[in-house]
């Protein structure tokens, strides 16, 4: 099945690894031990007024939100290297924008889904306003996107290359 780029989420092996591991932990043994805790509560009698029951089910339900989202998010990956070093905006690549064309105003981030986000370094998804604005862009042209506010941002697209793990 061909997905376009904005619906793949770009990871690396490691990245990819580590959220299986979350995922495969969430839909075992975590759910086995909520299962104890909601049942241990249960035992203690009226569940109207049994504060245990409760929190118990709402970390049950928080954890099958994430098993939702890592399901969805893995399923719809794409695993492997860093995209080609073209100096095409892609995921998986590193960018350097300049706002209003300002070379002395630039940002650096990564353009990458949040989950893979990394605190060496800025990480915008392809779905955000940015991150879908230079999406696709070459260095040394031009971008727009819409802001929170509805105005438009001009940025300059000064480097696209492919991210390097530290």
């Amino acid at each position: 099945m061909t997905q376009t780029s904005d619906t793949v989420t770009w990871l690396t092996q490691e990245a990819y690894d580590q959220l299986k591991a979350e995922l495969d932990h969430l839909s075992g043994p975590a759910r086995v031990e909520i299962a104890k805790k909601i049942e241990q509560a249960r035992e203690e009698g009226d569940l109207k007024e049994n504060a245990g029951y409760h929190a118990a089910k709402e970390e049950q339900g928080k954890m099958e939100a994430r098993v939702r989202q890592l399901t969805q998010l893995l399923e719809s990956a794409q695993v492997g290297e860093a995209p080609a070093d073209t100096g095409v905006v892609a995921p998986g690549m590193v960018v350097t924008i300049a706002f209003d064309g300002d070379e002395d105003d630039t940002m650096t981030f990564l353009l990458a889904s949040r989950e893979f986000a990394t605190s060496d370094i800025e990480t915008y998804s392809p779905q955000s306003p940015l991150g879908s604005g230079v999406n696709g862009k070459k260095a040394g042209e031009d971008a727009e996107y819409t802001l929170p506010n509805g105005s438009t941002a001009h940025v300059k697209i000064l480097e696209a290359k492919p991210y390097q793990a530290a």
